[in-house]
């Protein structure tokens, strides 16, 4: 059954892969888009990731029987304030954000009083490219997203969020949301961090100019997602800040491990760190359904 109105409130990347795919796959009758900035409004309509898009904010979710937040996890507690008065009874309200646990605090007791249900997603798709003109219609295939509802969800409300992801292409994994931060801290937060960090210690302009033309492949695939949005992850970092210390704190006792390991020449067990990286690697890659290449 296709959605009366699909609101995206920030059609970037991800919000404008959405209205891509809803609209080729026909699966919602209205796709309509928040934007901030007015000639965003032609640039969306003339890429066709919704069919209107507005600078108003009430007109953008008014009779929407689902609306996705697809902005900075930072400004989704105040966007959210602002939506629920103009909601009908029965809306579904979710989102992208990479962070749950600080979300459904923020956002479940406002939509709890306001008799609107709210079901936490993350999408595990994305790319370092930013804004609606790096949008894919294929960007959910094969794509896992976590659904992050809590025991008092109405379940006909996770259902329909089920089937919205899944008629993206995605498949559908079910985590609390403190289990979901504890696993992206580690998979999704700290490459990040780490690819960041190696940017700017390598590429810093005290270096001479030949250390930045010896990074060839290695380094440009160790650091892609440094180029992804700042502000997207700062509030990452943020929100998600005891769970990514945790997996901060895990990754500096490797590394300060492999650092004794090197100052003692033991080429056996450099050895076989490497090897166990390679085969953890190649067994995860060969079992994983991964997504299309971004």
């Amino acid at each position: 059954m296709p959605w009366q109105k699909v609101a995206l409130i920030g059609v970037g990347l991800l919000g404008g892969s959405i209205g891509l795919a809803l609209r080729q796959g026909r699966l919602a009758h209205s796709v309509v888009g928040y934007v901030r900035r007015p000639e965003a409004i032609v640039e969306c309509q003339k890429i066709g990731v919704v069919d209107s898009a507005t600078t108003d904010l009430q007109d953008a979710v008014q009779g929407a029987d689902l609306v996705i937040l697809c902005t900075p996890l930072g400004q989704m507690r105040d966007l959210t304030a602002k939506i629920l008065p103009h909601l009908n009874s029965g809306a579904i309200i979710t989102d992208v954000g990479s962070v749950k646990h600080s979300v459904h605090d923020a956002l479940e007791p406002l939509c709890q009083n306001a008799g609107i249900t709210f079901v936490g997603s993350h999408p595990m798709a994305g790319s370092e490219k930013m804004g609606v003109t790096a949008a894919r219609v294929d960007l959910f295939q094969n794509a896992l997203c976590v659904i992050t509802a809590l025991e008092t969800t109405p379940a006909s409300a996770v259902q329909r969020i089920e089937k919205f992801w899944s008629s993206l292409g995605a498949r559908i994994l079910h985590l609390s949301p403190t289990v979901h931060d504890t696993f992206t801290a580690r998979s999704s937060h700290l490459p990040h961090l780490v690819a960041a960090q190696l940017v700017n210690l390598i590429l810093d302009p005290a270096h001479p100019l030949d250390q930045a033309a010896l990074c060839a492949n290695g380094f440009k695939d160790a650091t892609r997602i440094a180029s992804s949005s700042p502000e997207m992850w700062r509030d990452i970092s943020l929100t998600n800040h005891v769970e990514l210390g945790n997996a901060l704190d895990q990754f500096i006792e490797a590394l300060q491990s492999f650092r004794t390991t090197l100052a003692a020449g033991d080429a056996e067990r450099i050895g076989f760190l490497f090897q166990q990286a390679k085969n953890r690697r190649d067994a995860w890659a060969s079992q994983s359904v991964l997504p299309p290449p971004a």
